[in-house]
């Protein structure tokens, strides 16, 4: 298993670290570092998990971490072509200590208090950086700080993003506790098609299954059950939106037994019904035809 803390690496030139992430499948591990961290999505999709929080991702996400926040992104089903991401990490004291109580970096100073919490940018946003986030890995080093400084002023000014971990959460930095945590991740990601039961979990941590709740708990916010039925409804809500697949075999083929819990557990956290959310999804995305274009 790959190191679960990160120790990022940058070269003598530059105050940040900033690289294009080209690989078959993202296959980090749920990790840390001291640093924070803006990551640009260029092409693949699936789960991404920051704190404890987990959403499908495609191509244009774009989040920013704070210093320590576990994270990971995760490839779910066919994806074609690499997964590629443009990710730039920097240190606390990018500009030296304290650089961020000067006036002109107020702004930012309230949005890194943010990423603690770990922050989503609308896809509107997302696009309006896009450009400058792909140009980072390209520019010499002066610029490319200037750069940095320019994403992070506007995204200081975006009122369009969702906080993705509740305030408070904090994480206490160990190894074996992550190890753990990935080892569930992987269970869950494998399995969540079938039965999963408080014993199989807890014989996987070695741990005895009142000792593994109270740990999960306790690192996680939430219960193991929840947790597994976040990412049932979290890989419901992807087929919803990208096959015609009936309402009923989704609810089977993520591991629902009960079509009414199903059904309770859709609607308890995406707020609304199955086929509310694919009708939703369609109009959203629906492009017009010419003549309503014209009218």
């Amino acid at each position: 298993m790959k190191a679960l803390f990160e120790r990022t690496q940058r070269s003598p030139e530059n105050s940040f670290t900033v690289f294009l992430h080209e690989v078959d499948e993202f296959d980090a591990p749920w990790h840390y570092h001291p640093e924070y961290e803006l990551t640009l999505i260029l092409n693949s999709q699936g789960v991404r998990y920051v704190g404890n929080s987990m959403e499908n991702f495609d191509a244009g996400d774009l989040v920013m971490v704070g210093p320590n926040l576990p994270h990971c992104w995760k490839n779910t089903g066919e994806n074609p072509g690499k997964a590629r991401a443009v990710v730039v990490q920097w240190s606390e004291d990018l500009l030296g200590a304290g650089w961020t109580e000067n006036p002109e970096f107020k702004p930012i100073q309230r949005l890194l208090q943010l990423s603690g919490q770990g922050i989503r940018f609308s896809p509107a946003v997302s696009e309006r950086v896009q450009d400058w986030v792909q140009s980072l890995p390209t520019l010499p080093p002066f610029p490319r700080l200037m750069r940095l400084l320019e994403i992070l002023d506007f995204l200081a000014g975006a009122s369009d993003l969702e906080l993705l971990c509740e305030q408070g959460f904090t994480y206490p930095l160990n190894f074996d506790d992550n190890q753990r945590i990935n080892l569930v991740y992987g269970y869950i990601r494998e399995h969540y098609q079938d039965k999963v039961t408080l014993a199989q979990v807890a014989e996987l941590v070695h741990m005895s299954e009142e000792a593994f709740s109270r740990f999960f708990s306790k690192i996680m916010h939430k219960p193991l059950f929840t947790f597994l039925n976040e990412y049932r409804i979290t890989m419901a809500s992807k087929m919803l939106i990208e096959t015609d697949m009936q309402i009923a075999e989704i609810g089977y083929a993520c591991g629902y037994d009960s079509l009414p819990f199903f059904y309770r557990q859709f609607r308890k956290f995406a707020q609304m019904a199955p086929l509310g959310y694919r009708k939703q999804f369609r109009e959203m995305t629906k492009q017009p035809d010419q003549t309503e274009f014209f009218v």
